[in-house]
């Protein structure tokens, strides 16, 4: 018998099925047909170029058994003759030693079975091999065709192996056809299987499913509690994250760098110091190995919370450092201005042989766009391609913000019109903010409308819009966006205050009296204004 890899370094073959992850040796290969029915029964289909060179080895002399003796093969359809040309196209199956003497009637079920449109999957065990096989060549897709049309459930290792490549490539809607099809055909999910579908989910942002799963669970293991709070934390719920985290460390379970890293990014999202070093703290009694993603996440929560001190600290203890690393700390100093720190950092960074990142780049124009920076800023843009970097629609943003803030409007704008991105919502939403600090109504109309016609629902830049009106004292034209604003359902979600007690986070909106000491606290506030007005009265009477 002959090996896969042997035929691949005769011939430049491309095997539309990977062989070599599903059968690891040639008894494997051809274990997978039943001796009885003398053809491999697996959907596969081997391309062979049309080559001139290939003709002496296809073509030798002597009786079809001594050629198989040598190890020497056919094309199917040229078994029989030694000086038929051979062809090009697709071959349906390679003729094995095991086929000597019987090659006509191989051929007539070959025949047949092409006829049909495919090969017959003939047992679960071949389906699970050929599944696996499709995954394991990133042919995904050709894999759940493949799962739906047997109509039947496959093995548990299977099903994980899908669902898997799913999460890893971000392809969701597939785990939910491959999920899908469980249901139908009345799979019931394993425990490992379950935890796998709740990660896919969550990943997916549909929390909802993934709860359904996490709350199905019997055993939840550390796997199931990080999914539920990196899910929350990805999705804008920071807060049912924590409260999660709460829950798992009562049941006893020990966070682990996955848990730590949704954690010091919830936590610097709301800007929770407290509870943010409570949790470095744990991190250190854990004795968590010195891990990149949970340095960069935890340097990033110090500086968003204003803790710029300690976040440089963090990056100072980091022995692996890295680009990330990095970035957080460039990322850290620029949300705060400190543009010196920012390119000072970004020239250490290369000179320590860091190759900047699209995220560095963005933090450095940022820090750029504050500091008025405008050659430097268009010296660091140019500097992109140099490592390999395209800029991005936020990249092509932050040179219009750096433009409009300095007042260059007709040249952000011709900016804008020349860049390849200039059907970017980003781009326009940047000159619209510019021309509103500028007072450049009839620009901010042209940003409006361009950007209105990318995002029509962004009530932000409605507003941003009607401000510029109402700043040149357009009333007219302030009226006309609210009532466009009105006609389309638009609302501005208000903003809110929030503060920390006891580990508790406390929500404040204007006018809202839903938290449950509201009566109290609105006494309390009166109070002390009253007390503060008589302050400054006195103070007043005293000047005099």
């Amino acid at each position: 018998m002959f090996a896969v890899s042997r035929m691949k370094a005769l011939f430049p073959l491309q095997i539309s099925l990977p062989v070599a992850p599903a059968f690891p040796n040639a008894a494997a290969f051809f274990s997978a047909a039943p001796k009885s029915t003398l053809f491999f029964n697996f959907p596969a289909v081997i391309q062979f170029p049309a080559s001139p060179s290939l003709r002496p080895i296809m073509g030798s002399s002597g009786p079809a058994s001594s050629r198989v003796q040598n190890r020497n093969f056919w094309p199917a359809g040229a078994a029989g003759d030694s000086t038929a040309s051979y062809p090009s196209g697709e071959i349906h199956v390679i003729v094995g030693p095991m086929f000597a003497g019987k090659t006509t009637s191989l051929l007539r079920r070959i025949q047949s079975e092409s006829e049909n449109g495919s090969f017959q999957v003939r047992n679960l065990l071949q389906l699970d091999r050929t599944l696996q096989g499709l995954c394991f060549s990133g042919r995904l897709n050709e894999a759940v065709s493949l799962l739906w049309s047997t109509e039947s459930a496959v093995g548990d290792q299977t099903y994980s192996l899908m669902l898997q490549e799913c999460i890893l490539t971000s392809r969701y809607k597939i785990g939910r056809r491959i999920h899908s099809q469980m249901i139908i055909v009345g799979y019931l999910p394993t425990e490992y299987l379950k935890t796998k579908l709740l990660i896919l989910y969550a990943k997916s942002g549909d929390l909802r499913t993934s709860l359904v799963f996490f709350d199905s669970l019997i055993d939840k293991t550390l796997i199931s509690w990080n999914a539920m709070i990196s899910g929350c934390v990805q999705n804008g719920l920071e807060q049912e994250g924590l409260s999660l985290y709460s829950d798992m460390r009562q049941n006893g379970l020990t966070p682990d760098q996955y848990t730590f890293s949704s954690l010091f990014r919830a936590c610097g999202t709301l800007a929770l110091l407290e509870l943010g070093k409570q949790a470095h703290s744990i991190l250190i009694k854990c004795k968590v190995k010195d891990n990149v993603v949970v340095s960069s996440a935890l340097i990033d929560m110090y500086f968003k919370c204003s803790d710029l001190a300690d976040g440089q600290k963090v990056f100072n203890e980091t022995s692996n450092r890295n680009v990330v690393t990095w970035t957080s700390l460039i990322s850290g100093y620029g949300q705060h201005g400190r543009v010196e720190e920012v390119l000072e950092l970004f020239r250490m960074m290369k000179e320590e042989g860091f190759q900047p990142n699209y995220i560095t780049f963005l933090a450095v124009l940022s820090a750029c766009s504050h500091g008025g920076l405008i050659h430097q800023g268009w010296d660091y843009f140019s500097s992109m391609k140099d490592y390999g970097i395209e800029p991005r629609g936020k990249h092509y943003a932050a040179m219009v913000d750096l433009l409009g803030r300095a007042g260059k409007l007709q040249e952000a704008y011709d900016f804008v019109l020349s860049s390849p991105l200039k059907d970017h919502s980003a781009t326009w939403g940047a000159l619209l903010g510019a021309c509103r600090i500028h007072g450049d109504t009839d620009l901010a109309s042209i940003a409006a409308r361009k950007f209105f016609e990318l995002e029509p629902g962004n009530a932000g830049k409605y507003v941003v819009l009607s401000n510029a009106y109402a700043n040149r004292g357009f009333w007219d034209r302030v009226k006309e966006i609210r009532g466009v604003m009105k006609e389309l359902d638009i609302m501005k979600e208000p903003a809110y205050s929030w503060i920390e007690i006891q580990g508790e986070v406390h929500l404040f909106l204007t006018r809202d009296k839903s938290h449950r000491k509201s009566e109290e606290i609105e006494s309390l506030v009166s109070e002390m204004t009253s007390v503060l007005k008589d302050a400054v009265c006195d103070l007043e009477i005293d000047e005099h």
